[in-house]
Protein backbone atom coordinates (compact mmCIF):
# COMPACT_ATOMS: atom_id res chain seq x y z
CA UNK A 1 0.00 0.00 0.00
CA UNK A 2 3.28 2.30 0.25
CA UNK A 3 4.57 3.04 -2.96
CA UNK A 4 4.19 6.30 -5.57
CA UNK A 5 0.71 7.00 -3.26
CA UNK A 6 2.05 10.75 -2.16
CA UNK A 7 0.99 12.44 -5.48
CA UNK A 8 -2.21 11.77 -5.75
CA UNK A 9 -3.10 14.72 -4.14
CA UNK A 10 -1.43 16.75 -7.08
CA UNK A 11 -4.05 16.44 -9.67
CA UNK A 12 -6.46 18.94 -9.46
CA UNK A 13 -3.62 21.36 -9.05
CA UNK A 14 -2.92 20.89 -12.47
CA UNK A 15 -6.27 22.86 -14.04
CA UNK A 16 -4.79 23.03 -17.67
CA UNK A 17 -4.40 19.84 -19.55
CA UNK A 18 -6.69 16.31 -18.69
CA UNK A 19 -4.97 14.39 -16.18
CA UNK A 20 -4.63 11.15 -18.50
CA UNK A 21 -1.98 13.79 -20.18
CA UNK A 22 1.24 11.69 -19.08
CA UNK A 23 -0.07 8.41 -20.95
CA UNK A 24 0.86 10.27 -24.35
CA UNK A 25 4.51 9.47 -23.30
CA UNK A 26 5.03 5.24 -24.49
CA UNK A 27 7.50 4.86 -21.67
CA UNK A 28 5.28 5.71 -18.98
CA UNK A 29 2.55 3.20 -20.51
CA UNK A 30 4.94 0.97 -20.78
CA UNK A 31 5.90 1.12 -16.87
CA UNK A 32 2.27 1.89 -15.93
CA UNK A 33 1.04 -1.86 -17.19
CA UNK A 34 4.41 -3.16 -15.84
CA UNK A 35 3.50 -2.51 -12.61
CA UNK A 36 -0.04 -3.21 -12.78
CA UNK A 37 0.91 -6.92 -13.85
CA UNK A 38 3.36 -7.02 -11.25
CA UNK A 39 1.38 -6.00 -8.21
CA UNK A 40 -1.93 -8.32 -9.54
CA UNK A 41 0.63 -10.66 -9.58
CA UNK A 42 2.44 -10.59 -6.49
CA UNK A 43 -0.68 -10.08 -4.71
CA UNK A 44 -2.32 -13.15 -6.12
CA UNK A 45 1.09 -14.76 -4.81
CA UNK A 46 0.84 -13.43 -1.25
CA UNK A 47 -3.03 -14.75 -1.12
CA UNK A 48 -1.64 -18.26 -2.00
CA UNK A 49 0.74 -18.38 0.17
CA UNK A 50 -0.78 -17.06 3.43
CA UNK A 51 -3.24 -19.54 3.05
CA UNK A 52 -1.19 -22.39 2.00
CA UNK A 53 1.52 -21.70 5.10
CA UNK A 54 -1.29 -21.91 7.47
CA UNK A 55 -3.20 -24.73 6.38
CA UNK A 56 0.15 -27.01 6.42
CA UNK A 57 0.70 -25.98 9.93
CA UNK A 58 -1.85 -24.06 11.83
CA UNK A 59 0.72 -21.79 13.71
CA UNK A 60 0.66 -17.83 13.92
CA UNK A 61 4.23 -16.98 13.96
CA UNK A 62 4.75 -18.67 10.46
CA UNK A 63 2.56 -16.16 9.08
CA UNK A 64 4.94 -13.69 10.57
CA UNK A 65 7.74 -15.59 9.46
CA UNK A 66 6.46 -15.14 5.55
CA UNK A 67 6.87 -11.44 6.50
CA UNK A 68 10.19 -11.73 7.74
CA UNK A 69 11.60 -13.57 4.91
CA UNK A 70 10.50 -10.85 2.78
CA UNK A 71 12.22 -8.17 4.93
CA UNK A 72 15.46 -9.23 5.60
CA UNK A 73 16.33 -8.90 1.90
CA UNK A 74 15.45 -5.29 1.98
CA UNK A 75 17.02 -4.39 5.79
CA UNK A 76 20.70 -6.50 4.93
CA UNK A 77 21.24 -4.77 0.82
CA UNK A 78 19.49 -1.68 1.48
CA UNK A 79 22.89 0.16 0.99
CA UNK A 80 23.56 -1.86 -1.88
CA UNK A 81 20.64 -1.38 -3.80
CA UNK A 82 20.35 2.58 -3.98
CA UNK A 83 23.43 2.61 -5.01
CA UNK A 84 22.47 0.14 -7.99
CA UNK A 85 19.26 2.16 -8.50
CA UNK A 86 21.45 5.55 -9.10
CA UNK A 87 24.69 4.11 -11.21
CA UNK A 88 22.72 1.37 -13.33
CA UNK A 89 19.95 1.74 -15.66
CA UNK A 90 17.05 1.70 -13.41
CA UNK A 91 14.79 0.29 -16.59
CA UNK A 92 17.32 -2.60 -16.80
CA UNK A 93 17.03 -3.27 -13.23
CA UNK A 94 13.59 -3.37 -12.62
CA UNK A 95 13.26 -5.86 -15.81
CA UNK A 96 15.79 -8.32 -14.07
CA UNK A 97 13.77 -7.80 -10.49
CA UNK A 98 10.07 -8.99 -12.47
CA UNK A 99 12.03 -11.82 -13.96
CA UNK A 100 13.59 -13.10 -10.50
CA UNK A 101 10.17 -12.71 -8.88
CA UNK A 102 8.89 -14.74 -11.89
CA UNK A 103 11.56 -17.34 -11.11
CA UNK A 104 10.44 -17.57 -7.64
CA UNK A 105 6.97 -18.01 -8.68
CA UNK A 106 7.29 -20.88 -10.75
CA UNK A 107 9.40 -22.26 -8.01
CA UNK A 108 6.44 -22.03 -5.33
CA UNK A 109 4.71 -23.64 -8.34
CA UNK A 110 7.28 -26.23 -8.48
CA UNK A 111 7.00 -27.02 -5.16
CA UNK A 112 3.02 -27.11 -4.78
CA UNK A 113 2.80 -29.51 -8.31
CA UNK A 114 5.99 -32.02 -7.06
CA UNK A 115 3.84 -32.05 -2.94
CA UNK A 116 6.56 -31.17 -1.42
CA UNK A 117 4.89 -28.02 0.30
CA UNK A 118 7.02 -28.21 3.25
CA UNK A 119 7.11 -24.50 4.95
CA UNK A 120 11.20 -24.38 5.11
CA UNK A 121 11.75 -24.46 1.32
CA UNK A 122 8.51 -21.84 1.18
CA UNK A 123 9.99 -19.68 3.02
CA UNK A 124 13.49 -20.04 0.94
CA UNK A 125 11.48 -18.46 -1.68
CA UNK A 126 9.91 -15.87 -0.35
CA UNK A 127 13.31 -14.95 0.77
CA UNK A 128 14.60 -14.77 -3.36
CA UNK A 129 11.31 -13.17 -3.92
CA UNK A 130 11.93 -10.44 -1.37
CA UNK A 131 15.61 -9.83 -2.52
CA UNK A 132 14.13 -9.08 -6.05
CA UNK A 133 11.30 -6.38 -4.51
CA UNK A 134 14.84 -5.15 -2.40
CA UNK A 135 16.41 -4.08 -5.43
CA UNK A 136 13.15 -2.98 -7.13
CA UNK A 137 11.43 -0.85 -5.09
CA UNK A 138 13.91 1.77 -5.25
CA UNK A 139 14.75 1.23 -8.63
CA UNK A 140 10.92 1.62 -9.64
CA UNK A 141 11.11 4.81 -7.27
CA UNK A 142 13.65 6.21 -9.34
CA UNK A 143 12.83 5.69 -12.70
CA UNK A 144 9.09 6.84 -13.13
CA UNK A 145 10.70 10.75 -13.28
CA UNK A 146 12.44 9.79 -16.16
CA UNK A 147 9.72 8.44 -18.17
CA UNK A 148 7.83 12.25 -18.44
CA UNK A 149 8.74 15.95 -18.61
CA UNK A 150 8.60 17.32 -14.71
CA UNK A 151 5.66 19.52 -15.49
CA UNK A 152 3.72 16.08 -15.93
CA UNK A 153 5.61 14.35 -12.69
CA UNK A 154 2.84 14.74 -10.44
CA UNK A 155 0.08 13.63 -13.01
CA UNK A 156 2.19 10.38 -13.51
CA UNK A 157 2.45 9.72 -10.03
CA UNK A 158 -1.01 10.11 -9.53
CA UNK A 159 -1.90 7.41 -12.30
CA UNK A 160 0.66 5.03 -11.41
CA UNK A 161 -0.51 5.11 -7.75
CA UNK A 162 -4.36 4.73 -8.44
CA UNK A 163 -3.00 1.68 -10.70
CA UNK A 164 -1.21 0.17 -7.79
CA UNK A 165 -4.52 0.44 -5.30
CA UNK A 166 -6.68 -0.98 -8.41
CA UNK A 167 -4.26 -4.15 -8.56
CA UNK A 168 -4.18 -4.35 -4.51
CA UNK A 169 -7.85 -4.68 -4.85
CA UNK A 170 -8.21 -7.00 -7.84
CA UNK A 171 -5.04 -8.97 -7.08
CA UNK A 172 -6.04 -10.62 -3.70
CA UNK A 173 -9.40 -11.24 -4.98
CA UNK A 174 -8.67 -13.11 -7.93
CA UNK A 175 -6.48 -15.15 -5.81
CA UNK A 176 -8.65 -16.28 -3.68
CA UNK A 177 -10.80 -17.38 -6.57
CA UNK A 178 -7.79 -19.41 -8.48
CA UNK A 179 -6.58 -20.58 -4.87
CA UNK A 180 -10.06 -22.50 -4.99
CA UNK A 181 -8.99 -24.30 -8.09
CA UNK A 182 -6.00 -24.94 -6.77
CA UNK A 183 -2.28 -23.09 -5.26
CA UNK A 184 -0.67 -23.79 -8.87
CA UNK A 185 -3.17 -22.15 -10.72
CA UNK A 186 -2.15 -19.10 -8.58
CA UNK A 187 1.66 -19.14 -9.14
CA UNK A 188 1.31 -20.05 -12.37
CA UNK A 189 -0.75 -16.67 -13.29
CA UNK A 190 1.92 -14.97 -11.08
CA UNK A 191 4.37 -16.04 -13.00
CA UNK A 192 3.00 -15.59 -16.61
CA UNK A 193 2.08 -11.78 -15.16
CA UNK A 194 5.54 -10.91 -13.28
CA UNK A 195 6.83 -12.15 -17.38
CA UNK A 196 4.79 -9.47 -19.17
CA UNK A 197 5.80 -6.72 -16.54
CA UNK A 198 9.10 -7.88 -17.29
CA UNK A 199 9.09 -7.54 -21.18
CA UNK A 200 7.11 -4.27 -20.84
CA UNK A 201 10.01 -2.92 -19.13
CA UNK A 202 12.88 -4.14 -21.27
CA UNK A 203 10.58 -2.13 -24.53
CA UNK A 204 10.27 1.47 -22.51
CA UNK A 205 12.46 3.81 -24.57
CA UNK A 206 14.16 6.64 -21.89
CA UNK A 207 13.45 9.96 -22.38
CA UNK A 208 16.10 11.45 -20.03
CA UNK A 209 18.59 9.13 -17.59
CA UNK A 210 20.26 10.48 -14.98
CA UNK A 211 22.63 7.75 -14.52
CA UNK A 212 26.01 9.08 -13.20
CA UNK A 213 29.43 6.88 -12.24
CA UNK A 214 31.07 8.42 -9.64
CA UNK A 215 33.67 6.41 -7.71
CA UNK A 216 31.90 4.31 -5.12
CA UNK A 217 33.13 5.43 -1.25
CA UNK A 218 31.49 4.87 1.87
CA UNK A 219 30.34 8.36 1.79
CA UNK A 220 28.60 7.85 -1.28
CA UNK A 221 27.09 4.23 -0.33
CA UNK A 222 25.61 5.91 2.99
CA UNK A 223 24.40 9.23 1.16
CA UNK A 224 20.68 8.32 1.59
CA UNK A 225 21.01 7.65 5.66
CA UNK A 226 22.87 10.83 5.77
CA UNK A 227 20.50 12.79 3.93
CA UNK A 228 17.71 11.81 5.58
CA UNK A 229 19.51 12.49 9.26
CA UNK A 230 19.28 16.52 7.96
CA UNK A 231 16.01 16.27 7.60
CA UNK A 232 13.99 16.35 10.96
CA UNK A 233 10.08 16.87 9.46
CA UNK A 234 10.93 13.64 6.94
CA UNK A 235 12.71 11.76 9.79
CA UNK A 236 9.97 11.95 11.42
CA UNK A 237 6.96 11.62 9.47
CA UNK A 238 8.81 8.22 7.95
CA UNK A 239 9.47 6.62 11.37
CA UNK A 240 5.74 7.62 12.62
CA UNK A 241 5.07 5.57 9.61
CA UNK A 242 7.24 2.57 10.85
CA UNK A 243 6.40 2.37 14.18
CA UNK A 244 2.78 2.83 13.57
CA UNK A 245 2.16 0.39 11.05
CA UNK A 246 4.75 -1.97 12.52
CA UNK A 247 2.52 -2.05 15.61
CA UNK A 248 -0.85 -1.79 13.89
CA UNK A 249 0.14 -4.77 11.00
CA UNK A 250 -3.09 -6.77 11.56
CA UNK A 251 -3.20 -7.92 8.02
CA UNK A 252 -0.85 -10.72 8.27
CA UNK A 253 -3.51 -12.40 10.74
CA UNK A 254 -6.20 -12.66 8.00
CA UNK A 255 -5.45 -15.92 7.06
CA UNK A 256 -5.84 -16.91 10.79
CA UNK A 257 -8.97 -14.92 11.26
CA UNK A 258 -10.70 -15.86 8.13
CA UNK A 259 -10.47 -19.24 8.96
CA UNK A 260 -10.69 -19.59 13.01
CA UNK A 261 -12.44 -16.38 13.79
CA UNK A 262 -14.88 -15.36 11.14
CA UNK A 263 -15.03 -19.09 9.73
CA UNK A 264 -15.05 -18.13 6.05
CA UNK A 265 -12.36 -19.43 2.86
CA UNK A 266 -10.11 -18.57 0.61
CA UNK A 267 -12.76 -16.62 -1.26
CA UNK A 268 -13.22 -14.35 1.65
CA UNK A 269 -9.83 -13.93 2.64
CA UNK A 270 -9.02 -12.43 -0.69
CA UNK A 271 -11.73 -10.33 -0.02
CA UNK A 272 -10.55 -9.37 3.38
CA UNK A 273 -7.38 -8.72 2.07
CA UNK A 274 -8.27 -6.64 -0.67
CA UNK A 275 -10.86 -4.56 1.83
CA UNK A 276 -7.28 -1.95 2.71
CA UNK A 277 -6.93 -1.37 -0.61
CA UNK A 278 -10.28 -0.55 -1.73
CA UNK A 279 -10.54 2.49 1.19
CA UNK A 280 -6.92 3.58 0.13
CA UNK A 281 -8.22 4.02 -3.43
CA UNK A 282 -11.09 5.72 -2.43
CA UNK A 283 -9.44 7.85 -0.14
CA UNK A 284 -7.16 8.34 -3.19
CA UNK A 285 -9.37 10.09 -5.15
CA UNK A 286 -10.76 11.94 -2.98
CA UNK A 287 -7.11 13.44 -2.11
CA UNK A 288 -6.53 13.98 -6.25
CA UNK A 289 -9.76 15.80 -6.11
CA UNK A 290 -9.51 17.92 -2.87
CA UNK A 291 -5.49 18.52 -1.99
CA UNK A 292 -4.42 18.70 1.27
CA UNK A 293 -3.01 22.42 1.47
CA UNK A 294 -2.66 23.11 5.19
CA UNK A 295 -2.54 21.69 8.97
CA UNK A 296 -0.75 18.90 6.78
CA UNK A 297 1.23 17.47 10.15
CA UNK A 298 -1.99 17.59 12.26
CA UNK A 299 -3.33 15.42 9.97
CA UNK A 300 -1.08 13.05 9.08
CA UNK A 301 -0.74 12.20 13.31
CA UNK A 302 -4.43 12.28 13.22
CA UNK A 303 -5.22 9.75 10.67
CA UNK A 304 -2.44 7.73 12.09
CA UNK A 305 -4.54 7.83 14.90
CA UNK A 306 -7.29 6.53 12.84
CA UNK A 307 -5.63 3.58 11.77
CA UNK A 308 -4.94 2.59 15.16
CA UNK A 309 -8.73 2.65 16.26
CA UNK A 310 -9.40 0.78 13.15
CA UNK A 311 -7.04 -1.59 13.85
CA UNK A 312 -8.62 -1.93 17.53
CA UNK A 313 -11.84 -2.55 15.74
CA UNK A 314 -10.94 -4.76 13.21
CA UNK A 315 -9.33 -7.12 16.47
CA UNK A 316 -13.00 -7.35 18.41
CA UNK A 317 -15.01 -7.61 15.10
CA UNK A 318 -16.37 -11.41 14.73
CA UNK A 319 -18.57 -9.75 11.38
CA UNK A 320 -17.21 -10.62 8.31
CA UNK A 321 -18.33 -7.30 6.92
CA UNK A 322 -17.89 -5.22 10.20
CA UNK A 323 -14.41 -6.94 9.67
CA UNK A 324 -14.20 -5.39 6.18
CA UNK A 325 -15.49 -2.19 7.15
CA UNK A 326 -12.55 -1.67 10.10
CA UNK A 327 -9.92 -2.96 7.46
CA UNK A 328 -11.68 -0.04 4.42
CA UNK A 329 -11.03 2.36 7.22
CA UNK A 330 -7.68 0.95 8.04
CA UNK A 331 -6.17 1.15 4.53
CA UNK A 332 -7.91 4.95 4.02
CA UNK A 333 -6.24 6.55 6.87
CA UNK A 334 -2.93 4.94 6.23
CA UNK A 335 -3.30 6.31 2.21
CA UNK A 336 -3.25 10.09 3.85
CA UNK A 337 0.32 8.75 5.55
CA UNK A 338 1.48 7.89 2.44
CA UNK A 339 0.75 10.72 0.90
CA UNK A 340 2.03 13.28 3.22
CA UNK A 341 5.29 10.72 3.56
CA UNK A 342 5.97 10.59 0.00
CA UNK A 343 5.43 14.61 -0.81
CA UNK A 344 7.94 15.13 1.92
CA UNK A 345 10.95 12.86 0.98
CA UNK A 346 10.26 13.45 -3.36
CA UNK A 347 10.39 17.54 -2.55
CA UNK A 348 13.11 17.40 -0.69
CA UNK A 349 15.01 14.50 -2.61
CA UNK A 350 17.57 15.53 -6.05
CA UNK A 351 17.14 12.85 -9.14
CA UNK A 352 20.43 11.48 -8.38
CA UNK A 353 20.28 10.96 -5.10
CA UNK A 354 16.87 9.31 -5.20
CA UNK A 355 17.92 5.64 -5.62
CA UNK A 356 19.40 5.56 -2.23
CA UNK A 357 17.23 7.95 -0.26
CA UNK A 358 14.13 5.37 -1.64
CA UNK A 359 16.23 2.41 -0.78
CA UNK A 360 16.74 3.53 3.05
CA UNK A 361 12.31 4.28 2.76
CA UNK A 362 11.81 0.99 1.36
CA UNK A 363 13.24 -0.63 4.85
CA UNK A 364 11.11 1.66 6.50
CA UNK A 365 8.35 0.96 4.45
CA UNK A 366 9.76 -3.28 4.43
CA UNK A 367 9.80 -3.28 8.57
CA UNK A 368 6.76 -1.26 9.09
CA UNK A 369 5.20 -3.96 6.28
CA UNK A 370 6.86 -7.06 6.35
CA UNK A 371 8.42 -6.62 9.95
CA UNK A 372 5.11 -5.56 11.27
CA UNK A 373 3.73 -9.15 10.32
CA UNK A 374 6.37 -10.77 12.38
CA UNK A 375 5.19 -8.90 15.33
CA UNK A 376 1.74 -9.90 14.70
CA UNK A 377 2.65 -12.98 14.33
CA UNK A 378 4.62 -13.49 17.36
CA UNK A 379 2.45 -11.88 19.35
CA UNK A 380 -0.24 -13.96 18.32
CA UNK A 381 1.41 -16.76 19.17
CA UNK A 382 2.19 -15.86 22.69
CA UNK A 383 -1.00 -13.66 23.55
CA UNK A 384 -3.99 -15.41 20.87
CA UNK A 385 -4.70 -13.48 17.54
CA UNK A 386 -7.39 -11.20 18.71
CA UNK A 387 -5.20 -9.54 22.24
CA UNK A 388 -2.39 -9.15 19.61
CA UNK A 389 -4.42 -6.78 17.16
CA UNK A 390 -5.61 -5.28 20.04
CA UNK A 391 -2.71 -4.58 21.98
CA UNK A 392 -1.13 -3.47 18.15
CA UNK A 393 -3.73 -0.79 18.10
CA UNK A 394 -2.95 0.96 21.19
CA UNK A 395 0.89 1.05 20.57
CA UNK A 396 0.02 2.69 17.71
CA UNK A 397 -2.03 5.59 19.27
CA UNK A 398 0.99 5.83 22.17
CA UNK A 399 3.58 6.26 19.65
CA UNK A 400 1.12 9.06 17.52
CA UNK A 401 1.30 11.00 21.59
CA UNK A 402 4.62 10.57 22.05
CA UNK A 403 6.24 11.15 17.94
CA UNK A 404 4.06 14.36 18.42
CA UNK A 405 6.48 15.45 21.18
CA UNK A 406 9.21 14.18 19.68
CA UNK A 407 9.54 15.79 16.85
CA UNK A 408 7.55 19.55 17.03
CA UNK A 409 8.78 20.02 13.45
CA UNK A 410 6.41 17.52 11.96
CA UNK A 411 3.36 18.35 14.74
CA UNK A 412 3.73 22.10 12.98
CA UNK A 413 4.14 21.40 8.83
CA UNK A 414 1.38 22.99 7.06
CA UNK A 415 1.47 23.30 3.29
CA UNK A 416 2.93 20.18 1.58
CA UNK A 417 5.22 22.18 -1.10
CA UNK A 418 7.64 23.87 1.37
CA UNK A 419 7.02 21.12 4.17
CA UNK A 420 10.81 22.93 5.90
Amino acid sequence: MKTHAAKERSVAAQPTGPPASAFGHQGFRLYWAAQLCATVGTQMQGVAVGWQVYNLTHRPLDLGLVGLAQFLPALALALVTGHVADRYDRRRVLALCMTLQMISALLLLMLTVSGNTNQVWIFAVIFLFGIARAFGFPAASALMPNLVPLPQFTQAAAWTSSGRQAATIAGPALGGFLYALGASFVYGSCAILLLGAALLLIFIHMESTNVTRRAVTWDSVVAGIAFIRTQPVVLGAISLDLFAVLLGGATALLPLYARDILHVGPWELGLLRSAPALGALGIGLWLAYRPLTSHAGFVLLATVGVFGMATIGFGVSHNLWLSLGMLAVLGGADMVSVVIRRILVLVATPDEMRGRVSAVESVFIGASNELGEFESGVTAAWFGAVPAVILGGVGTLAVVVLWGWLFPELRQVDGLDSPG
